[in-house]
């Protein structure tokens, strides 16, 4: 069984910084594709950051970029999200999703990362005050 579990998510000021961690079990994590999504209240889900697990490239959506910062540690079966200088407009449930076909040659990161992915958690509040 697939499973996606986040952490991380709390209530920070405008110009914190927190950092998201999300674990996979239940697949092969080299070969997947692992994004972050958010959702705030009242809007649509929106890709935040996803990266390919097996060459290390990663998408972001403009209004992150500079800011937020995706990586991982594949022996820990883990992608992080940092994320500084955060704003208000960051807040959201953030959560991860993963394409476990992420290896495969047709697999276009940043398509997904618009698009949405296969599986995913069930999320973590990120919340900024201004």
């Amino acid at each position: 069984e697939v499973q996606l579990v986040e952490s991380g998510g709390d209530l920070v000021q405008a110009g914190g910084s927190l950092r998201l961690s999300c674990t996979g079990s239940g697949f092969t994590f080299d070969d997947a594709a692992i994004g972050w999504f958010r959702q705030a209240p009242g809007k649509g889900r929106e890709g935040v950051s996803c990266l390919r697990i097996s060459d290390g490239s990663t998408h972001y959506v403009d209004s992150v970029k500079g800011r937020f910062t995706i990586s991982s540690d594949n022996a820990k079966n883990s992608v992080y999200l940092q994320m500084n200088s955060l704003k208000p407009e960051d807040t959201a449930v953030y959560f991860c999703a993963a394409d476990l076909w992420g290896r495969a040659s047709d697999h276009a990161l940043g398509f997904r990362c618009n698009f949405g992915m296969d599986y995913r958690g069930k999320g973590t509040l990120v919340a900024v005050s201004s």
